[in-house]
This record gives C-alpha cells, sequence and structure tokens, in this order.
C-alpha cells in the first residue's frame, strides 16, 4: 500500500505544533478505534494514524522525516518495524481509555494480549583512541529473560488461569466520583488481576512476571568516530516481553575519556607545540603526537606566533564512514626566552641594528 504523507493522515499542516498534533491524533483515533469503529479498514486505519502521531510527535523522527521522508527514518533505523503498538499509543495519551468518557471500550484494551519489553541502558566508557578507531567490547549485562519454568505465562506449570472476577476478564475497572460538576468516571488497571484479566496461582519461579532476571555477556562492535553522548542501539538484547512479545532494545551511551596531550573537535584532532624564536624564523621539524603516532611536523621559516599548521588526514574518521578523516591542526606557541647570556644579547642587537641600518637605507 502506498505511504501517505504523515501530515495529511492526521489533518494537520507541516508546521503544526506538538499541542495541534496530539489533538488531531486525539479526534481521528476516537473514531478509528476497531473497539468503536466496526466498518472494515478502520484497524488498518487506526495503525496509520498512530504510525504518523508517532513520528510527528517525536521531534527527532520529526525532523528527519521533514528533511528526508519515510525513507530517512528506515535510513536512521526508525523505519516502520520501529514503530510502537498502536494501542499502547492511544492508552498512554487515554491514560487506559479513561478520558473516552465511557464509550464502552475495553476489550482491546485487555492487558492480556502480549507487550513488547522494555528497553535496557548501558554505560559505556572508552579512552581516547578506542572512540577515534573503533573497538570491539564484550559487555556484561543484566536484563529480564523469558521464564523457563513456566514458559512466560507467569502460571505455576499444570494449572489454568481463571477470568478475574473483579474486572470480567477486561484487565480494567471503572471508578465513580461525584464532583459539583457531575459524577466523573475514569478507567483503571484493576488491582486484582494486575491488568491481565486473568487470576492464577503465580509461577514460584518468577512470581508471575513471567520474566527472570539474568546476566549475558554480549560482543559489542563500537564504530570508529563515536564520541561522549554517543548512543549505539543493539536491537531485541533488552528484556523480554510478557506474554510472548517482543524483546525490547538495549541502548549503549558512550563517555570518551579526554587524553592528556590530544583534545577532540568534532572531527579535528587539537594539538598545541612550542618552538623557539629561533626555530620559529628559520623553521624547523618536529616530532608531533598524533593518533597515528609520533609524525615529522615541518615549522616553515618565518612561522608567527599562534599560526595554526594543518596535518591533513590525521584526525578522527567519520562515523560510519571510516576512509574519511579529519584533520589535526597543530598550533604553534613561540618561546620568547626572558633571560638571554651575554653573547646572545650582543649577537640579537647586532640584528637589531641590521634591520635599523636596513631600514634607514629603504627609506632614503
Amino acid at each position: 500500500m502506498h505511504a501517505q504523507d504523515y501530515y495529511t493522515v492526521l489533518g494537520v499542516s507541516k508546521n503544526a505544533s506538538k499541542s495541534e498534533i496530539k489533538s488531531a491524533y486525539r479526534k481521528l483515533a476516537r473514531n478509528y478505534h476497531p473497539d468503536v469503529n466496526k466498518e472494515p479498514g478502520a484497524e488498518e486505519k487506526f495503525k496509520e494514524i498512530s504510525n504518523a502521531y508517532e513520528v510527528l510527535s517525536d521531534d527527532e523522527k520529526r525532523s528527519i522525516y521533514d528533511r528526508y521522508g519515510e525513507a530517512g527514518l528506515k535510513g536512521a533505523g526508525m523505519g516502520t518495524g520501529d514503530f510502537s503498538n498502536p494501542f499502547d499509543i492511544f492508552e498512554s495519551l487515554f491514560d487506559g481509555l479513561g478520558g473516552m468518557g465511557g464509550m464502552g471500550m475495553g476489550g482491546r484494551g485487555s492487558r492480556n494480549r502480549a507487550t513488547e519489553g522494555e528497553d535496557q541502558i548501558y554505560n559505556l566508557v572508552l579512552n581516547f583512541k578506542e572512540a577515534v578507531f573503533g573497538v570491539e567490547k564484550e559487555i556484561e549485562i543484566t536484563r529480564l529473560e523469558s521464564c523457563n519454568t513456566c514458559d512466560g505465562s507467569g502460571a505455576k506449570p499444570g494449572t489454568k488461569p481463571t477470568t478475574c472476577g473483579t474486572c470480567g476478564g477486561q484487565g480494567q475497572v471503572v471508578s465513580s466520583a461525584r464532583t459539583p460538576l457531575g459524577v466523573f468516571q475514569q478507567v483503571m488497571t484493576c488491582s486484582s488481576c494486575s491488568g491481565t484479566g486473568e487470576i492464577s496461582t503465580p509461577c514460584n519461579t518468577c512470581n508471575g512476571d513471567g520474566r527472570v532476571r539474568k546476566s549475558k555477556r554480549i560482543s559489542l562492535k563500537v564504530p570508529a568516530g563515536v564520541d561522549s553522548g554517543s548512543r549505539l542501539r543493539v536491537r531485541s538484547e533488552g528484556n523480554a516481553g510478557r506474554r510472548g512479545g517482543p524483546p525490547g532494545d538495549l541502548f549503549v551511551m558512550i563517555e570518551v575519556l579526554a587524553d592528556p596531550v590530544l583534545k577532540r573537535d568534532d572531527t579535528n584532532i587539537l594539538y598545541t607545540c612550542k618552538v623557539s624564536y629561533i626555530d620559529a624564523i628559520l623553521g624547523t621539524t618536529l616530532k608531533v603526537p598524533t593518533v597515528d603516532g609520533m609524525v615529522d611536523l615541518r615549522i616553515p621559516p618565518g612561522t608567527q606566533p599562534n599560526t595554526t599548521l594543518v596535518m591533513g588526514k590525521k584526525g578522527v574518521p567519520l562515523l560510519n564512514k571510516r576512509n574519511m578523516r579529519g584533520d589535526q591542526l597543530v598550533k604553534v606557541q613561540v618561546e620568547i626566552p626572558k633571560r638571554l647570556s651575554t653573547e646572545e644579547r650582543k649577537l640579537i642587537e647586532e640584528i637589531a641594528n641590521l634591520n635599523k641600518a636596513k631600514a634607514t637605507s629603504s627609506s632614503r
């Protein structure tokens, strides 16, 4: 099916505010929710509306979509396969359907369905060169995995769950309160069954959750060019889902330790070297540290203080483009001696006299 423009799907303009986008989604979601609208195609339309809202309500996804369209989302790892469950989006906005004004919805809202596992976050510290060139690391994470004893059902083996008598299997109950403005009704998660709609004898291993906490070692390839704040996504390595739902993802947050000598500015590396005033005048060659090791750097004759020399392709590789690198920028500091020997002073005075004579002759 041809993908429609997300703004068109929600009926908003491309410069619509977040509140306008949310309001449009709420209105359309009420009309097309499958528990209200039984027309053929209503559920597909509901999913389309939810997908559009998920993109346009997220600043990062919306920016990518505005510039590159749906192809850009797929290229950034945010394609249609990454959208959340549309009913989860709906419930998050309507507080478990509590804001629907008694529309009688509940069958779809039952918490019996499979739910996706939560994402996990792992903080990884790298040294300067590991971040520049990339590295393979083995990390150990702790996550929730499906319970082998009950196969993730949460029920004690050999027992069968029964329909919750409190909520009638809906997983939700209606709470009513009388206010000066009238009777206010709110749909809440059933406390008797914790929203599952079923009562079962809990598994002794997982205490009814269907998941147990375990440790796992993962081999992680860190690409060249990452920096502090970079985020790596490892799909399906987060917590296991409930009732057979898909697992969440693992997000690895990068922190890079500072190098005592070299500094980083995006893909360029910064270094400051000191040369004597004699070498600045006459020129010289220095050994300069780089991420590739010590490299010869030519200081041209007549180099002025604070001159920046460029060492091409000695910087940081572009992320995911290892064959493209930044430069190393070397700032030259010229050291002027505070004290001179008698002989040094005599020689410099001779040079000064030569300069005076040269200036006098040129002015004639």
